[in-house]
């Protein structure tokens, strides 16, 4: 598939999927106890995927409603064989069309600082800052060493 022809939409929770998908990143995803987070809270987060023609899990995105005007992007996983295809995208502006739609006026997501050397979490932040989401506070929220950058677009 090409970019044009991803489609996201909202899902049931597909915990096997997001365990199979954070394997196919360690770069990103490779704490074994971070990881059983994210599939068991892929049993309970509003859950949005995008399928190839075949039905194959290429994407997952977790998100939370803290409050009715917050959106919170929990987790991202693309597969890393669909990397650079669209995946990501489809996943965030079908989110972002469904936050407007329920009157939600901020998103917001997590991730590693800049602060911490990662190449793949910088080009994490590039992807959210090309829409439009703006560093707010880099934090220890996730202990020394992992500084836990807040990011958010106003919608």
């Amino acid at each position: 598939m090409t970019p044009s022809t991803w489609l996201a939409a909202r899902d049931q929770p597909v915990p096997e999927d997001v365990a199979r998908l954070l394997g196919t990143v360690p770069e990103w995803f490779g704490l074994e106890a971070a990881n059983a987070e994210y599939v068991g809270a892929a049993l309970e987060k509003e859950t949005w995927t995008v399928r190839d023609a075949w039905g194959v899990v290429r994407g997952v995105t977790l998100v939370d409603r803290h409050f009715p005007h917050v959106c919170e992007i929990y987790l991202t996983v693309v597969d890393r064989a669909a990397h650079g295809t669209g995946v990501g995208t489809a996943m965030l502006r079908a989110i972002e069309a469904d936050a407007r739609d329920n009157a939600v006026r901020l998103l917001e997501v997590k991730t590693l600082g800049p602060s911490h050397p990662d190449e793949g979490y910088a080009r994490t932040r590039h992807f959210y800052e090309q829409f439009g989401f703006l560093p707010l506070e880099e934090t220890d929220l996730w202990g020394e060493g992992s500084p836990c950058l807040f990011m958010v677009k106003p919608l």
